[in-house]
């Protein structure tokens, strides 16, 4: 069995998958779209070419899927979904180790 698998192993690599899928989960929750609606969308995403075959990249396509029904349903149109990622980015950087990253930090702002 390869390291970091088995029963025990953490059900997502990164602490940005479990945000993604949490958001996913609380936007269904309160009516944005149908579970119908959201496994459509992520299977488009999941089936585009260039998908990485051992499934690497699954949660890229999560948060694409994501991104993707947030401009259908015209919650967040995609330049304003770049726009603040690339805040985000910016704030993390300029945050100091340890401290909660807040938009406010970003120095663009």
């Amino acid at each position: 069995m390869p390291p970091g698998s088995g029963p025990n192993a953490p059900v997502f690599a990164e602490p940005w998958q479990a945000q993604v899928f949490a958001l996913a989960v609380a936007l269904n929750e309160r009516g944005l779209f149908s579970w119908s609606e959201w496994a459509a969308e992520l299977s488009a995403h999941l089936a585009r070419p260039g998908a990485a075959e051992d499934g690497g990249d699954y949660y890229r396509h999560w948060l694409a899927a994501l991104e993707a029904l947030l401009a259908k349903k015209g919650v967040a149109e995609p330049g304003s979904i770049d726009a603040v990622s690339a805040a985000w980015q910016r704030a993390a950087h300029a945050t100091p180790h340890g401290q909660p990253i807040r938009l406010e930090n970003d120095p663009e702002r």
